[in-house]
């Protein structure tokens, strides 16, 4: 039986990975679908939302765990999971990045923008007026993330989209070769995605290569629109 800790990206919540979970657990194992701190049920003021709580959050979940995790991160999320394995490396099996960002050592948001070709996810954002937080301006949401979403699904997750704090934007990881490089990765890139699009993906492993890379045709979001075909891939793992 594996542990998979599924952690979600920028403005969603543990809702995201709803249909990804039951899945998992039908096959035996156990899944958990994290809130950060900011998002879902997690509800703290936005001027504590950082990635270093990310990070303890996700930290101690993975500790509670009877035995290593597969530690999975979507979006900006691969920006948690990269510190918790720095911090833990002898509690994970996997690390998965599933369309996510993968930062090496002092390497924020902002560094790995560099690879995203015509697209500008910086110009979609709408800072607040006190530059804590930011949402997406509206007609942005549906190309970006959920292309080719059911329009029950887009407006299930229109509705439960929040603010995403800028400082994890802001910061470095800061990694090592002696704990985060002994941590096997596996990467899922998502063919269709236009808020990380492919050539920023595989530029991403051209850099920083990973003993597996999955491939799925989908948006941004392939556990609301490939939930199924996602937690094959998870499986195989």
């Amino acid at each position: 039986m594996s542990i998979y800790i599924l952690v979600h990206g920028a403005y969603h919540g543990a809702w995201c990975y709803a249909k990804v979970v039951p899945l998992l657990e039908a096959a035996g194992h156990t899944a958990i679908a994290v809130d950060l701190p900011g998002h879902g049920d997690n509800l703290v003021p936005m001027v504590d939302v950082t990635l270093d709580n990310y990070v303890d959050h996700v930290c101690g979940i993975c500790g509670a765990q009877d035995g290593k995790v597969i530690l999975i991160g979507h979006s900006l999320g691969g920006m948690t999971i990269t510190q918790v394995a720095e911090r833990m490396p002898e509690r994970i099996d996997w690390l998965v990045y599933l369309t996510a960002l993968m930062p090496r050592n002092g390497e924020t948001r902002a560094d790995l923008a560099r690879f995203e070709g015509d697209v500008d996810i910086a110009s979609l954002r709408v800072i607040s007026g006190d530059g804590l937080s930011a949402t997406m301006t509206p007609d942005s949401i549906r190309p970006t993330f959920y292309g080719e979403c059911s329009d029950a699904d887009y407006e299930m997750a229109l509705a439960k989209l929040v603010p995403q704090a800028t400082e994890p934007l802001r910061r470095a990881v800061a990694t090592t070769p002696g704990k985060f490089g002994t941590v096997r990765r596996a990467y899922i890139e998502c063919l269709r995605d236009h808020a990380i699009p492919i050539a920023m993906q595989r530029a991403m492993i051209g850099v920083q290569p990973c003993a597996r890379v999955m491939t799925l045709d989908s948006d941004h979001s392939p556990f609301l629109s490939a939930p199924e075909e996602l937690a094959d891939h998870l499986l195989s793992l």
